[in-house]
């Protein structure tokens, strides 16, 4: 069968690898130059099945109000006029209860588990390294009270038997040696043993290196402008080369999804929120962190990759404006100067934005339309990475006619016309 996946981001690479590994013949479209260049090219670099939980949790709301006015806030809602967000910050808000967080996280942490298994599969199989680190995500929490409300976390954790290590100060600095230097500002922490690092962006290039191999077509420099239907299917895609066509289609193009498939009557809810980044080159190696260290006070992840430390986090809503803001920076500067003083060179850094494809709910979308030959892999907002490999075997599992090992009942479209 001929697939055409539109999208060379983490998600969709991984979508084609599996499609061709399953022996389909699969064409990769991108508007960019290669792959992995969007919102997959400088993220927090974190692999995180226990960090998989939904933005909409009972007491968000009252937390935003408060960020809001933080000097380092971590949120920003931008007073435009822009329905979308509105519809999409309702959907939100209607999903901070303590029964749909918990039906939502169930969602979410199966797809992300598999998902990382099959990275480490793929990762002995293919030998590709991304600097690579298996150490675990570490939760700061700088006040006693935020470290007492882990209890909730906690039970969900035990409830999905993820593992995890409730750790005091001096656990803390055990799994981060230099936060020896600054540890009277931390209270404790809360690590999850199973989580992962890596450069997502050498990941996918090197992905989607073995997919060329194996016969993979990537059309990059390609726009695509509409998708073009005829007797109820999807009969190809309309772009600026021309029309291509294929047998099945999968729509990988994260926020971007929403606007393509308004043009064929589905309504996606998925809202593009901005994260930032800085890429710092580590200094002193000694005073950098070991893995992923989230400081929760700030929302914000620092992560150690290879010769570099990535800095990443906030979340922005103001539609599909790409604006690199200069406050956004700084605070991402007093995150990392503030843990981990003199461990990076912040003056040389890179600073960077992408945009998430945020559901309201959380769980990703991923599986069929109402369009037979036409499938949907995206609304994963910060855990593309976490479980593009997951996501991309589902599809190939479906597309191929073959049961999925996951159970995406709860994760495909059809959820929202449900809850309606």
């Amino acid at each position: 069968m001929r697939v055409v996946v539109l999208g060379s981001g983490v998600v969709g690479t991984s979508a084609a690898y599996y499609l061709a590994e399953a022996g389909h013949q699969v064409v990769v479209i991108d508007r960019q130059p290669g792959p992995a260049l969007e919102t997959s090219f400088a993220n927090a670099g974190e692999v995180s099945p226990g960090y998989a939980s939904p933005w909409a949790a009972p007491g968000i709301p009252l937390k935003a109000l408060k960020w809001l006015f933080m000097r380092h806030r971590p949120l920003f809602i931008w007073p435009t006029p822009d329905l979308a967000k509105i519809r999409w910050g309702l959907m939100t808000l209607r999903n901070c209860t303590s029964a749909r967080y918990e039906l939502n996280k169930s969602r979410m942490v199966p797809i992300a588990q598999y998902s990382c298994d099959l990275l480490r599969n793929l990762r002995a199989k293919a030998g590709i390294s991304y600097d690579e680190r298996s150490k675990g995500t570490l939760q700061l929490f700088r006040s006693e009270k935020m470290l007492k409300g882990t209890a909730k976390d906690i039970a969900i954790l035990q409830k999905f038997r993820v593992p995890y290590e409730l750790l005091d100060i001096k656990g803390c600095i055990g799994a981060e040696p230099a936060l020896e230097l600054v540890k009277e500002k931390i209270a404790g922490g809360l690590r999850l043993l199973g989580d992962e690092t890596g450069d997502c962006f050498k990941f996918t290039n090197s992905l989607a290196g073995i997919c060329g191999r194996m016969g993979v077509e990537f059309r990059y420099g390609t726009s695509v402008s509409g998708i073009l239907v005829d007797r109820g299917k999807i009969s190809g895609i309309g772009t600026s080369v021309g029309e291509i066509a294929g047998d099945a289609y999968v729509v990988a193009l994260g926020s971007y999804s929403p606007l393509l498939l308004r043009g064929i009557d589905i309504d996606l809810p998925v809202y593009p929120v901005k994260g930032y980044s800085l890429t710092v080159p580590i200094a002193d190696p000694a005073r950098a962190p070991e893995s992923t260290v989230m400081d929760e006070t700030y929302k914000v992840a620092i992560t150690r990759l290879g010769d570099r430390i990535r800095v990443g986090g906030m979340a922005e809503l103001d539609g599909y404006n790409l604006k690199l803001r200069l406050s956004r920076r700084k605070t991402l500067e007093h995150v990392v100067t503030d843990l981990y003083p003199n461990g990076g060179d912040v003056r040389n850094a890179s600073f960077w934005c992408g945009l998430r494809p945020m559901t309201p709910d959380g769980p990703p979308v991923i599986g069929p339309t109402k369009y037979s030959n036409l499938y949907l892999n995206t609304g994963h907002g910060t855990l593309g990475w976490t479980m593009a490999c997951g996501s991309g075997r589902v599809l190939a599992d479906l597309i191929s006619g073959k049961q999925p090992e996951v159970d995406i009942a709860g994760l495909t479209i059809g959820r929202y016309a449900s809850a309606a």
